[in-house]
């Protein structure tokens, strides 16, 4: 299996060490690739990080092959693919699965088909899912070929560069056409699943926009600022208006058997060549046919 590797010009005469820093290679990555089999290759000769660079030269970094852990169990199964680069995987999650397995559902997750995907394929890499959604919620997950590629990644979310929208069915009208939630979310002392607001609870935003007002519920379209657990869910229901089917959080499922919650686009830079990337996905059959 051909291992993952990227080439960077040198911009000026600069120490190696710093000029890697500069493209976004952390400590921790360079650690993985001098002590776990990577090599770091200078116009095509193997140096250390003390090496000096001239300008124009020729970087490549040879980032080591990863294993696969070996509680994470290869299964067949359907994936909708909407995107993959050799270092980028976009998937379109259906409702009712799980992004990665957990005790009540150890299979059959999207990491468990991915992994065998990546099996298939000869892509030397574990899972690594930079957009995890619940299992109920549908649309847009995005999944990093490479630990360096996910590190990056995280650096966008964290500097707010990558965006998620989605579109929700929430019990009641909402008067207001267009506003924002911003409130804590933490941990419920009496659940180990169930969030809620609350003083101490880490800083939450998110924005809404009504799209429709139907008899009894409403269509609205939500723009997170900040990624915490069940964030949607949590302040949606703080305000009154649960997700339909949402029976964690105050939801009714008369009209829909999951929370009706579907992540719709997804807009990010491209790790490797700073190109904004958009995707969108169609809402699934079941919220559609509710619209």
């Amino acid at each position: 299996m051909k291992p993952f590797q990227l080439t960077y010009i040198a911009p000026e005469a600069v120490l190696l060490r710093e000029a890697l820093s500069g493209w976004g290679i952390s400590k921790r990555t360079l650690a993985s690739v001098k002590y776990g089999g990577g090599r770091i290759l200078v116009n095509g000769k193997e140096v250390t990080v003390r090496h000096v660079l001239e300008k124009d030269d020729a970087v490549t970094v040879i980032f080591p092959n990863e294993e696969r852990g070996a509680g994470l169990i290869a299964e067949d199964g359907p994936l909708h693919i909407v995107y993959e680069d050799e270092a980028l995987l976009i998937i379109d999650k259906p409702p009712v699965q799980n992004t990665i397995p957990s005790r009540e559902h150890p299979s059959g997750s999207l990491a468990n088909i991915v992994a065998k995907y990546f099996e298939n394929q000869g892509i030397p890499a574990t899972l690594h899912i930079a957009t995890r959604l619940d299992r109920d919620t549908s649309g847009l997950v995005c999944i990093a070929k490479n630990r360096h590629i996910h590190h990056m990644l995280s650096v966008q979310q964290q500097g707010k560069k990558m965006k998620r929208r989605y579109q929700a069915l929430v019990h009641g009208l909402l008067e207001k056409p267009e506003f924002v939630i911003t409130e804590p979310i933490g941990r419920k002392s009496t659940s180990i699943i169930e969030r809620e607001v609350r003083p101490d609870g880490q800083f939450a935003e998110t924005q809404v926009r009504v799209l429709h007002n139907f008899c009894g519920y409403s269509h609205v379209q939500l723009q997170l600022n900040t990624g915490r657990t069940h964030q949607i869910r949590v302040h949606l229901a703080h305000i009154g208006h649960p997700l339909l089917g949402d029976d964690l959080y105050g939801g009714k499922r008369e009209l829909i058997t999951r929370q009706a919650l579907h992540c719709d686009k997804l807009e990010l830079l491209h790790p490797t060549t700073g190109k904004r990337l958009n995707f969108t996905s169609p809402l699934n059959e079941d919220m559609a046919l509710l619209l």
